[in-house]
């Protein structure tokens, strides 16, 4: 299937959008002051080990420490290889001052936040491996999200265009999504190319038709990386950023760019050059797909790309059909519901559901990738009453699932007819990156009505009138309340003002929220 990749580039902000037939497939928004940090190697500092949790928090010159569980660590790892070895206990307690150092969690904070560990390192406990104040080579996994910190690792991999590296290891790997007939023959292939110069390389999907001339230039490119790494590890103190990984723009070659590619555009001619230049250096075969727009409307209406954000942002997305899916995202997992909507086009109800729920599979994979929805995703689909209906929408979902380049796995139906998957998480949602929750509704996206806060209000009153005796009080209010009281609820305001023998005015203000209010005692 052949794709389009359009670029929209600011100083502020960097948008590329992945276009196939006309529909926009995918989104990836980098901002210069939001930054993410996965695949960025630091020289960090152990601020905290936690052998109840068999992990670590690492200072690396953020905010919140970040989260290193002992299954990321390098079998019996110490700070020999960066030359600084464990210091020896004081003879006597000492205090000095010491600099304001990044917020690590609790231990309570640190359970959350660990994920369970597929494999442990090697023998030795992590209080044997680590100790406060130790100097480390990590690398992000996750960048930090919410509350949590970033997750770390410190087996380090450099990724390139064909290749990964694995500058700790030597092991050699094929991509699982290559055939298993061509694997062995690309790992000979690729040992031939490595031998006798350390490390371990693992042969990317796009590739599986590379020259040895291709693959040759990019164990060059790693291996310069990593040298590069390890010289600024020995001259810079901890915690210092030792690499940076690449640009979106630059991201936007080495992972999105494929062979069904025919074109990207990108808007602006500084970007368009340096572009041009990391083509030259890296993938020589992309040049001459890569323009510079110069048309008069933006690169982004081309496709109405601005307009499929501002609808991804949303809970509602319509079927052509008539049918619709509802999508709610919270910090546990998605939901996504699918509705018939206005649709009775087949000729009986349970092909009406079928129907429905077929085309809801495309819908489905496509807002996934679109919003980039991660962790658990629950899909209820419409009731099928036919076993050999559920199973060709479960075989058409994992069909378009297959296109996703985020790894995906698909259950079964249950008994209660949901299908739980899961979508690796690798960054923030697009509407965690674009959205916040609302101020009024803290996100729950309800208020109280204005009869609901009309009698919090006369509540109030009658408390703060047993406990205090002013002159009058003055009800403070939005708009709908203050006109509620002085209309519906009027003879319950007046009967309240003559219980406790006092007058109350009303003050409409239009700054306050909804549901919020204030009682003045004059």
């Amino acid at each position: 299937m052949t794709q389009d990749i359009l670029i929209n580039w600011s100083p502020q902000e960097t948008r590329v959008a992945v276009v196939e037939h006309g529909a926009v497939q995918e989104v990836h928004i980098e901002r210069t002051l939001e930054r993410g940090l996965v695949g960025n190697v630091y020289l960090g500092k152990v601020a905290r080990v936690l052998p109840g949790m068999q992990s670590a928090f690492i200072d690396i010159g953020l905010e919140r420490a970040a989260f290193l569980h002992v299954a990321d660590l390098l079998p019996n790892i110490s700070a020999r290889h960066l030359g600084k070895e464990r210091p020896p206990a004081p003879a006597t307690p000492a205090t000095p001052a010491t600099p304001a150092t990044p917020a690590t969690p609790e231990p309570a904070e640190a359970a959350e936040q660990a994920e369970a560990p597929t494999e442990a390192s090697g023998a030795l406990p992590i209080e044997r491996q680590l100790f406060e104040g130790q100097a480390l080579l990590v690398q992000v996994l996750k960048d930090p999200i919410g509350s949590k910190g970033a997750r770390l690792t410190a087996q380090i991999s450099i990724a390139g265009r064909q290749l990964v590296f694995l500058p700790q290891d030597q092991h050699l790997g094929v991509s699982q999504k290559i055939p298993p007939a061509q694997r062995e023959a690309l790992r000979q292939r690729l040992q031939a190319l490595t031998a006798g110069e350390g490390g371990g390389f693992i042969l990317r999907t796009n590739a599986e038709d590379a020259s040895d001339e291709e693959l040759t230039e990019d164990v060059a490119y790693l291996r310069k990386i990593w040298a590069h790494i390890k010289a600024a590890a020995a001259r810079l103190p901890a915690p210092s950023l030792l690499q940076q990984d690449l640009s979106l723009l630059q991201r936007v070659l080495r992972d999105l760019a494929s062979a069904e590619t025919q074109s990207i555009q990108v808007d602006s001619l500084e970007q368009f050059a340096q572009l041009q230049q990391f083509a030259r250096a890296y993938m020589p075969a992309m040049l001459e797909r890569i323009g510079h727009y110069r048309g008069e409307r933006p690169i982004f209406d081309l496709y109405q790309i601005d307009e499929e954000i501002a609808r991804a942002l949303g809970r509602r997305v319509e079927l052509k059909s008539g049918g619709y899916l509802v999508i709610d995202q919270t910090e546990a997992l998605t939901t996504i519901d699918v509705n018939t909507g206005g649709f009775v086009g087949a000729r009986n109800f349970d092909d009406t559901i079928f129907r429905t729920n077929l085309e809801a599979t495309q819908a489905i994979a496509r807002q996934l990738r679109l919003r980039n929805l991660g962790g658990i995703v629950i899909v209820d689909f419409i009731d099928m009453l036919r076993e050999v209906h559920r199973e060709a929408v479960l075989a058409e979902l994992r069909k378009q699932l297959a296109r996703d380049r985020v790894k995906t796995s698909t259950g079964a139906f249950s008994q209660l007819g949901l299908l739980e998957m899961t979508r690796k998480r690798n960054r923030e949602s697009l509407a965690q990156m674009l959205s916040e929750s609302c101020p009024t509704c803290g996100g729950s996206g309800r208020v109280k009505t204005a009869r609901s806060v009309c009698y919090d209000i006369l509540r109030e009153i009658l408390r703060e009138a047993r406990a205090f005796s002013p002159r009058e009080f003055r009800i403070v209010a939005a708009a709908p309340v203050i006109e509620l009281l002085l209309d519906e609820e009027s003879a319950h305001l007046a009967g309240l003002s003559e219980f406790i023998g006092k007058p109350i005015s009303l003050q409409s203000e239009a700054a306050l929220r909804p549901d919020q209010y204030d009682i003045v005692l004059l």
